[in-house]
């Protein structure tokens, strides 16, 4: 279903490209639905909530019940023995002298309860580090969902602005074509040297060069912003976007973040990483003291031997329910405590290890939160450098169009040269192309501010 899903949305998105509006709304909920880091980091937040639940459960006591049923014999003889990484067989029966071979049915049946119930808070601890891991976990999913945002719309922008540019750079092709046509009439009729339009056909030429290579830079952009969507690549590899926003400046240019700086994605990941590594050395301090225990044991045995198979050897039965039936039973309970003398030697360096870890992230999480402060610095400045490009730029076409208008009607009239309408049509191209980056980059500053606070609503709410 999931993946009928994704096909619906492809085709909404890149199959009916011309009707069909991709908005940055759609854009940005798209990559954050299928984007393949964001979808591994929710399951590893799902991993850490599982996680969370087994730590609480280890307080439990464990219960184990065993039950095993032997046929064999029992001699035995005096001696020690010590079962050294080897299997040992645990008959019991009388020193015998001679070696028989008198075998009959055995069974063992047990219960076993084992609770640790006082570890001066070691198993409340590891459930905390359990919690600060999936409080990282998580934190770490957020950072990643705001970034994949952040470099979503900075995608959809930098396509838009290719759009842009391939539409000014039809018009300069559009310009050219129409300036070629009157100067190679003019150069038929002898009113222009011929050089003029070997001039023009140049010119056309290199504003079809400028055209391929605005349509290929807006091929990258696409793709580009596919990827991060993770969709298919178009087949025209283009989509058809909201431009109309584009036109005016945003309302929250000069408004602060609504969240503190401190809340900021990234630096929430770091202060988790950090807070992990200090719950961490608490537990292994836990360690340097003894555990507890409560225990109980609950035994009973069957035996095919009789009491009386020491004074003689015919007393047992090869029957088999006999030789496994109830027999004789045992119980025992008791409290217990272990502890490790030489344990508190090892656990010191571990715990100092873990502290200098903790220093060595805490000084990551300076050089973050430094960095961000400079980067909410500049974005104010940028935010102020593209409001004035903005506004310079309509004057700058303006001037460019009327002073490309003149030298054509001059050089129509014989009183300019053809270099001069290929300067006024070349300054006129900076110009158009100057003004679709001012227009885009005002969004852009907003988009830097945004990511720079770590408040991508304040981009966000502009849409």
């Amino acid at each position: 279903m999931k993946k009928i899903a994704q096909l619906l949305l492809f085709c909404l998105l890149a199959g009916g490209a011309s009707a069909q509006v991709l908005t940055l709304k759609q854009a940005v909920q798209t990559a954050l639905t299928n984007y393949g880091t964001i979808r591994a980091k929710t399951n590893y937040v799902k991993a850490s909530q599982a996680n969370v639940k087994e730590t609480k459960r280890e307080y439990l006591p464990d219960i184990n019940f065993a039950a095993q049923q032997d046929y064999g014999t029992v001699n035995s003889s005096y001696g020690p023995l010590a079962a050294y990484k080897v299997p040992g067989v645990s008959s019991s029966g009388p020193a015998l002298g001679s070696q028989n071979w008198n075998a009959a049915f055995g069974a063992l049946y047990l219960t076993n309860v084992n609770w640790d119930f006082f570890q001066f808070g070691r198993a409340k601890e590891k459930t905390r580090v359990a919690q600060t891991v999936l409080g990282r976990d998580q934190a770490d999913l957020d950072q990643e969902r705001f970034q994949q945002s952040v470099k979503v719309s900075a995608a959809y922008l930098n396509l838009l602005a290719a759009q842009q540019l391939v539409i000014s750079q039809h018009k300069n092709l559009d310009r050219a074509i129409s300036f070629q046509t009157v100067v190679t009439a003019r150069a038929k009729t002898g009113l222009n040297p011929g050089v003029d339009s070997s001039l023009a056909n140049a010119e056309v030429s290199s504003a079809r060069i400028a055209l391929t290579n605005a349509i290929e830079f807006q091929q990258e952009q696409a793709n580009q912003l596919a990827q991060l969507m993770q969709v298919p690549a178009p087949d025209s590899n283009n989509f058809s976007l909201d431009s109309l926003f584009i036109s005016r400046i945003p309302n929250a240019l000069g408004m602060a973040p609504a969240q503190p700086f401190e809340q900021h994605p990234l630096l929430k990941y770091f202060r988790e990483r950090i807070s992990v590594s200090n719950e961490q050395a608490k537990y292994l301090k836990t360690f340097n003291y003894p555990t507890f225990s409560l225990f109980g044991v609950f035994q009973d045995r069957g035996s095919g031997f009789s009491p009386g198979y020491a004074a003689n050897q015919n007393a047992y039965t090869s029957d088999y329910l006999k030789g496994v039936s109830f027999g004789v039973a045992n119980y025992l309970v008791g409290v217990g405590v272990s502890w490790n003398l030489t344990t508190p030697i090892r656990v010191h360096q571990q715990v100092a290890a873990q502290k200098w870890t903790s220093e060595g992230l805490k000084e990551e999480y300076g050089l973050i939160d430094q960095q961000l402060k400079a980067q909410v610095v500049l974005s104010e400045t940028r935010v102020r450098n593209a409001v004035d490009n903005y506004r310079e730029a309509p004057i700058q076409v303006k001037a460019a169009s009327d002073a490309y208008l003149q030298k054509t009607v001059l050089y129509k009239n014989g009183l300019a040269t053809i270099v001069d309408v290929t300067t006024a049509a070349l300054v006129l191209n900076q110009a158009e192309t100057q003004r679709d980056i001012a227009f885009n980059n005002v969004w852009q500053a907003l988009l830097f501010k945004a990511a720079s606070s770590g408040d991508f609503n304040l981009f966000y709410n502009e849409f």
